[in-house]
């Protein structure tokens, strides 16, 4: 795998999004013209949901260290609760999972863990969440 699909220092800090998305699964991201620079970077070419995401922007986020929701004493919140039923649905993937996995392991361990479960077996570069098949080769999934 690649050695740029796993993050160091503070590369991360800007594409684990505090509700457990990692934003390089984001199909935003990934793209090739004008691609988004995940959750917490520039608002420059990021889809305006995510301007103005509820979760992101959240009156409980204390300013601290801490940005994911997972340390948050109201977590998980109804809001984070209806994000997670409907990636779970639409995606396969579970943001309150992540943000356990956060919790327990950390940021950076849940960034580089989440790189070698979403690599494409097929032709090694990140799926996106997104889409049934991969973004590079159309491989399906799975």
């Amino acid at each position: 795998m690649p050695d740029a699909f796993f993050l160091s220092d503070k590369l991360f800090a800007d594409v684990i999004a505090p509700c457990g998305m990692d934003c390089r699964l984001c199909v935003a991201f990934q793209r090739e013209r004008k691609p988004c620079a995940g959750c917490l970077g520039s608002d420059m070419d990021k889809p305006k949901h995510c301007v103005q995401c509820a979760i992101k922007d959240c009156p409980e986020h204390t300013g601290g260290e801490e940005i994911h929701c997972c340390f948050c004493d109201k977590y998980p919140c109804p809001r984070l609760r209806r994000l997670d039923v409907r990636y779970r649905m639409k995606y396969g993937m579970s943001m309150v999972e992540n943000l356990e996995e956060i919790k327990k392991s950390g940021a950076m361990a849940f960034a580089n863990s989440n790189a070698e479960r979403w690599t494409c077996p097929s032709c090694g570069k990140l799926l996106c969440v997104h889409q049934k098949n991969c973004p590079h080769c159309e491989r399906e999934r799975g």
